[in-house]
């Protein structure tokens, strides 16, 4: 893609995000996701009823009379956005590719991090980490991000989910709110999945395309694997093939539920035939009101 392409494209996200993020998540954003801890606030008098361990002994000699300390949660947060960039994001077959509503649900977010004054960054990966971009703050960083979500191209395309986790772990010392974005039909991930959701906030957004979920009575089909460039031919018109289709599809797909449940991360599923706004608005409305 030659700039004035890719300029021409970032412009168009970049309107599209900010009007997303302004009417629609900027107050589900701030109910949804939590500080880092408590930071001090204030000093005033201690009144019945107030926990003595927060009493301020310093001000307390001077005035020689009793205060506390009060303490606020701290707003500032640090967004971590886990992309999957393996061979099955080219894949779509209604209204978009997987990859094209990635982007735009992480511009999304990406923006709603910079009108609270929240550090974004992001972390490329396949079966290895692609590309790390360390949290920044500020709209040259988004739209540098942004630039990237369009113009990426990997150097692989099988996954690793699990390895991508724990670089999230080594990487980023503090806790942070991460979002992993990925259809998740790929390796298990079950222990690096545990380890970081004890020391990060995550959330699972889990991409699928109709297809992939079921197949239509259409003959005889020659089938890509996207990560492997292995081919197979399929009869979908066997009813038995089109049935073990959908089975192994629930098995897994119970699966993956099942992994995030045990682990405490949330997870919404975005389907490229449909708009990704209302799951994710509902997740944030879930978050907030726990």
């Amino acid at each position: 893609m030659n700039q004035t392409d890719l300029l021409k494209k970032v412009r168009k996200l970049e309107i599209k995000s900010r009007g997303l993020s302004s009417e629609l998540f900027s107050g589900q954003y701030h109910s949804a996701f939590k500080g880092r801890g408590m930071s001090f606030s204030e000093v005033r008098e201690y009144q019945a009823g107030d926990d003595i361990r927060t009493i301020d002994w310093n001000v307390t000699a001077r005035f020689n009379h009793p205060y506390v300390k009060v303490f606020e949660e701290e707003r500032e947060l640090t967004i971590m956005l886990l992309v999957d960039m393996s061979g099955s994001k080219d894949f779509g077959t209604t209204n978009m590719f997987k990859m094209e509503m990635v982007t735009e649900v992480c511009a999304v977010l990406a923006f709603s991090s910079l009108q609270n004054n929240d550090k974004v960054g992001v972390i490329f990966f396949s079966d290895i980490i692609e590309k790390y971009i360390p949290p920044k703050k500020g709209k040259s960083h988004v739209l540098r991000i942004i630039r990237e979500l369009i113009d990426f191209k990997p150097e692989n395309k099988r996954t690793n989910i699990d390895q991508a986790l724990r670089f999230l772990t080594n990487v980023t010392k503090k806790r942070c709110t991460a979002f992993i974005l990925s259809d998740f039909l790929a390796n298990s991930f079950n222990d690096s999945l545990r380890i970081a959701a004890r020391k990060h906030d995550l959330v699972a957004l889990q991409v699928i395309d109709p297809r992939e979920t079921s197949l239509p009575d259409v003959g005889l089909v020659k089938f890509l694997h996207a990560e492997t460039n292995q081919t197979q031919w399929v009869d979908t018109s066997d009813r038995a093939v089109r049935k073990a289709y959908e089975v192994t599809f629930r098995k897994q797909d119970e699966i993956i539920k099942n992994t995030f449940a045990r682990a405490g991360v949330d997870l919404a599923v975005l389907h490229t035939n449909k708009s990704w706004v209302q799951p994710l608005s509902n997740l944030l409305k879930r978050r907030g009101a726990k």
